[in-house]
């Protein structure tokens, strides 16, 4: 889902100008309008003084917990690869109770958490360069 102060009129017409012309088929997700900010509010990206939400990024598990936040300033766009990745690495240990390790890629490389583990992490992984 995504949330902006921007108008609902305002995300029709970005979608069928803009977004219509990078990917096929409507919005993959919910948009909603934050007129004020109020929700902007609530997670700390909303600008009083410009009047808009900066851009955030809030993973949200399926208990309501934030597992993840990321916030940028405009001029850095988003990297929805990275988006994904960070999905797939919450679904894994949601699953298996494993962790992913720094660069983690599906199917790379877990770490079972144990007590025996700790100080020994050196011998199961290897930061990729």
């Amino acid at each position: 889902m995504s949330i902006s102060v921007d108008s609902t009129f305002s995300h029709k017409i970005w979608e069928e100008t803009e977004l219509s012309k990078m990917i096929e088929g409507p919005v993959p997700f919910p948009m909603l309008s934050d007129p004020g900010g109020k929700i902007g509010s609530l997670y700390g990206v909303y600008s009083e003084e410009e009047g808009v939400n900066v851009r955030g990024r809030f993973l949200i598990d399926p208990e309501g917990k934030i597992q993840a936040v990321e916030i940028l300033s405009p001029p850095v766009g988003r990297n929805s690869e990275e988006l994904i990745r960070q999905i797939k690495a919450y679904q894994h240990q949601q699953a298996t109770g494993e962790v992913m390790p720094a660069g983690w890629q599906p199917g790379g490389s877990t770490l079972k958490p144990s007590a025996d583990l700790a100080g020994k992490v050196w011998k199961v992984w290897k930061p990729q360069k």
